[in-house]
């Protein structure tokens, strides 16, 4: 049964490859910081609320956004740390908490989170951070969200990514983007929820 469904970084390098493959089924909108079908500040709460109105009701909403400030700890501010806060960790609470009154019943929320999550590396303690924020947060919403599901894909060093930050991940073995495409397609398409999807090569 085709879907409408919105991916929030549908144009990233993880998204624009779920957007390909979930364009073939179903109808994709695709939001992001400067292009896209709509725009959207991921950091800001009324920009969020702003795009669910311009797009309407929805089955599947996906997110694959947010950023977060990679650097030594000793050199992180707390502002730095809001950086990930405010944008990858609220981002994603903002889209459940607005987006869940867009969805159709039935409806499904798939946040993006990464292996930092359960195995950081030097200079990533803010983002990891965030993600095991998300981790949390998604087992613990999706004992309240009545008729909606929600869950997480968590990948390794995707392959797209390889080259850019290989230096940063000595010995990951990066994931094919085809397997982090079908960790997407198991949360949009089936039946689960509540669930951490783990994606390793």
């Amino acid at each position: 049964m085709s879907m409408r469904i919105l991916i929030i970084g549908g144009n990233g390098t993880i998204g624009k490859k779920v957007s390909e493959r979930l364009s073939d089924k179903h109808d994709v909108i695709i939001a992001g910081r400067s292009s896209g079908d709509v725009t959207v500040d991921f950091s800001d709460s009324t920009s969020i609320k702003e795009m669910f109105d311009k797009v309407g009701k929805l089955d599947a909403i996906v997110a694959i956004a947010g950023e977060a400030k990679w650097d030594k700890f000793e050199n992180l501010s707390e502002d730095d740390f809001y950086i990930g806060i405010k944008s990858k960790l609220m981002g994603q609470v903002n889209t459940v908490r607005i987006g869940k009154d867009y969805l159709n019943p039935k409806g499904s929320i798939t946040l993006s989170t990464g292996i930092l999550a359960d195995d950081p590396v030097d200079m990533t303690t803010s983002a990891a951070m965030v993600n095991g924020a998300i981790h949390s947060f998604v087992k613990a919403v999706a004992l309240e969200l009545e008729g909606i599901r929600i869950n997480a894909v968590c990948s390794d060093l995707v392959e797209d990514s390889y080259e850019k930050y290989k230096d940063y991940f000595p010995g990951n073995t990066p994931v094919p983007m085809k397997k982090i495409v079908d960790g997407y397609l198991k949360c949009i398409e089936g039946k689960i929820t509540g669930r951490i999807i783990r994606i390793m090569a």
